[in-house]
């Protein structure tokens, strides 16, 4: 099967459903391991996906301070992932009360796969998206340019 363009992704962002397995560990600890997470698809970034609240292992994060604002999705809190081997500050998000577009990921748990010890789809190591303020999802379904990306300045 042909990689996705994520060129061709929309914008404003779609967002659907995934049978993809993912699994993410941190700190020696399984973050999540399972299907039924949902990607949200923008115009030139890789999906990032969501987690389903009932998967994650919420006894590894901690609430943190500060909230941030997307056009498309709304208002975002923070974790940080505690594990016997440290802290990691923000490194994952939700969107507790999310805009109508994108209520079926209200609650749902994102992270930044750079920060983790390793994120795998469908046994595939990810790739971090460039410039550590997004937090997409490489992996050899996806081709890009993507956003982010210092060889592509136009898009950063």
């Amino acid at each position: 099967m042909a990689p996705e363009r994520v060129a061709d992704y929309p914008r404003p962002p779609r967002l659907e459903p995934s049978d993809d397995h993912v699994l993410i560990t941190v700190g020696g600890e399984v973050l999540f391991d399972g299907k039924g997470c949902q990607r949200v698809l923008e115009t030139f970034h890789p999906p990032t996906y969501y987690l389903p609240p009932t998967g994650i292992a919420r006894a590894l994060l901690s609430p943190a301070a500060g909230r941030s604002f997307c056009e498309w999705k709304g208002v975002a809190e923070y974790f940080d992932v505690v594990t016997a081997k440290g802290r990691i500050h923000r490194a994952v998000w939700r969107y507790p009360s999310p805009t109508p577009s994108f209520q079926a990921i209200a609650g749902w748990f994102a992270l930044y796969p750079g920060l983790m010890q390793g994120c795998w789809v469908n046994a595939e190591p990810v790739i971090p998206q460039p410039g550590g303020f997004y937090g997409g999802w490489i992996t050899s379904a996806v081709e890009g340019p993507f956003k982010g990306d210092p060889k592509h300045p136009e898009l950063i």
